[in-house]
Protein backbone atom coordinates (compact mmCIF):
# COMPACT_ATOMS: atom_id res chain seq x y z
CA UNK A 1 0.00 0.00 0.00
CA UNK A 2 1.21 3.48 -0.86
CA UNK A 3 1.16 6.15 1.81
CA UNK A 4 -0.55 9.43 0.98
CA UNK A 5 2.74 11.36 0.92
CA UNK A 6 4.23 9.09 -1.73
CA UNK A 7 1.09 9.24 -3.82
CA UNK A 8 0.85 13.04 -3.51
CA UNK A 9 4.51 13.39 -4.53
CA UNK A 10 3.96 11.16 -7.58
CA UNK A 11 0.88 13.14 -8.63
CA UNK A 12 2.60 16.52 -8.17
CA UNK A 13 5.72 15.42 -10.03
CA UNK A 14 3.83 13.85 -12.93
CA UNK A 15 1.67 16.96 -13.27
CA UNK A 16 4.71 19.27 -13.18
CA UNK A 17 6.54 17.26 -15.83
CA UNK A 18 3.46 17.13 -18.04
CA UNK A 19 2.87 20.88 -17.75
CA UNK A 20 6.52 21.57 -18.53
CA UNK A 21 6.18 19.59 -21.75
CA UNK A 22 2.77 21.11 -22.57
CA UNK A 23 2.99 24.81 -21.74
CA UNK A 24 -0.54 25.45 -23.02
CA UNK A 25 -2.05 23.39 -20.18
CA UNK A 26 -3.37 25.47 -17.30
CA UNK A 27 -2.59 24.50 -13.71
CA UNK A 28 -6.32 24.06 -13.03
CA UNK A 29 -6.90 21.84 -16.08
CA UNK A 30 -9.28 18.92 -15.57
CA UNK A 31 -6.53 16.48 -16.53
CA UNK A 32 -5.08 16.97 -13.04
CA UNK A 33 -8.23 15.47 -11.54
CA UNK A 34 -8.13 12.59 -14.03
CA UNK A 35 -4.50 11.95 -13.11
CA UNK A 36 -5.33 11.88 -9.40
CA UNK A 37 -8.18 9.43 -9.92
CA UNK A 38 -6.06 7.24 -12.15
CA UNK A 39 -3.14 7.01 -9.73
CA UNK A 40 -5.43 6.48 -6.75
CA UNK A 41 -6.82 3.49 -8.61
CA UNK A 42 -3.33 2.16 -9.34
CA UNK A 43 -1.68 2.74 -6.01
CA UNK A 44 -2.42 -0.68 -4.56
CA UNK A 45 -0.98 -2.45 -7.60
CA UNK A 46 2.12 -0.24 -7.85
CA UNK A 47 3.37 -0.39 -4.28
CA UNK A 48 5.41 2.29 -2.55
CA UNK A 49 7.57 3.40 -5.48
CA UNK A 50 7.02 7.11 -6.16
CA UNK A 51 9.19 7.04 -9.29
CA UNK A 52 7.15 4.21 -10.80
CA UNK A 53 3.87 5.93 -9.95
CA UNK A 54 5.19 9.18 -11.44
CA UNK A 55 6.19 7.48 -14.69
CA UNK A 56 2.84 5.72 -14.83
CA UNK A 57 1.08 9.06 -14.33
CA UNK A 58 3.06 10.81 -17.07
CA UNK A 59 2.32 7.98 -19.49
CA UNK A 60 -1.38 8.23 -18.62
CA UNK A 61 -1.45 11.99 -19.24
CA UNK A 62 0.28 11.59 -22.59
CA UNK A 63 -2.23 8.91 -23.54
CA UNK A 64 -5.30 11.05 -22.77
CA UNK A 65 -7.01 12.37 -25.90
CA UNK A 66 -7.35 16.15 -26.08
CA UNK A 67 -11.15 15.98 -26.16
CA UNK A 68 -11.23 13.85 -22.99
CA UNK A 69 -10.90 16.95 -20.85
Amino acid sequence: MVDDGTLRMAIDTAWSVYRTRHREVDAADSRRCLLERHLHGRREARGDDAAELTAFGIAYLEWLPEDEC
